[in-house]
């Protein structure tokens, strides 16, 4: 007995007939997950750039060999800091983004003014690297120290992609993430991978959202109090995430917060700043940063 798949509907189109745009989210939204190079490249006159790009992969193990495409901007055609700086240093480290620090990798894709260091903006650590110039993310679980041997343009227009090939020359593994017999334990490395729209994928959970940065830029790791960045309680993730508004809460706004919610005028009143600051992690969890921010700002 034979059983018959019913046919699926759909709908067909030819890639020239679409706005580059509508045809990038169907690109994106199909193929996936995506994992993604955070690529740390350094411009000629030596000041550090960070970026994340989900066009990536392995491509060989002898020799070691890593793509990755940082395409040109479909609004404008222009291109990115880390293809300028990748044609003219012909160094990148590539590291690769666990969900410790996906927020923060997220607001490193703000497109900051040339000369701005993503690192600091998402409060992440420079580490040198051994054998090229450009930085490493410590907070990386993997960081790859790569040689650029070609550049190779794709197209001339607006969202024409540049394969960036990338010789490994020295690879950095976190002790951490192995098992007993040296490998990578793929549970322990948690890595992400990029979806379609606001998605992405947890490889050991599966999927979760994570709201694009500001079209404006955000206010960045590095502008936010003390007592904020200094917390015990609160995780890298969560400083990504308070991170990318462009404006803090007024006084005004707090205040009215507080004198609405039952609970934090206690613990205001109580001056529990552990306890502020895990009730603010709770509103983060929900995606619900400004309400974290006035929690934040109440003590």
């Amino acid at each position: 007995m034979y059983f018959c798949t019913p046919m699926l509907e759909m709908i067909s189109v030819l890639p020239k007939e679409l706005a580059t745009a509508k045809l990038h989210g169907y690109l994106l939204g199909a193929i996936g997950p995506r994992p993604i190079a955070f690529a740390s490249t350094m411009d000629d006159e030596g000041r550090p750039n960070l970026s994340p790009f989900s066009f990536f992969n392995v491509f060989s193990a002898n020799p070691p060999i890593l793509l990755f495409s940082p395409a040109r901007r479909v609004r404008d055609n222009t291109t990115k800091h880390t293809l300028e700086n990748v044609l003219k240093t012909k160094e990148v480290v590539i590291n690769v983004v666990d969900f410790a620090m996906v927020q923060q990798m997220s607001l490193a894709s703000t497109e900051y003014p040339e000369g701005e260091n993503e690192f600091i903006k998402a409060g992440l650590t420079m580490l040198a690297s051994d054998l090229v110039a450009p930085f490493r993310v410590a907070e990386a679980p993997v960081q790859f120290e790569c040689k650029v041997t070609k550049v190779e343009a794709l197209g001339a227009e607006g969202g024409a992609g540049n394969l960036v090939f990338c010789e490994v020359v020295k690879v950095h593994i976190a002790k951490a993430i192995l098992d007993e017999n040296g490998s990578i334990d793929q549970h322990k490395i948690d890595l992400v991978a990029r979806m379609g729209g606001n998605w992405y994928s947890r490889a050991n959970l599966g999927l979760f959202e994570v709201p694009k940065p500001l079209s404006t830029h955000g206010i960045g790791v590095d502008a936010l109090p003390d007592s904020i960045k200094l917390s015990k309680v609160l995780t890298g993730n969560d400083l990504g995430m308070l991170a990318n508004i462009e404006k803090i809460p007024s006084l005004e706004e707090v205040n009215d917060f507080v004198a609405s919610n039952k609970e934090l005028k206690s613990l205001v009143s109580a001056n529990d700043k552990t306890k502020l600051h895990q009730k603010a992690q709770e509103y983060l969890h929900k995606n619900n940063v400004l309400s974290a921010w006035k929690v934040l700002l109440s003590n």
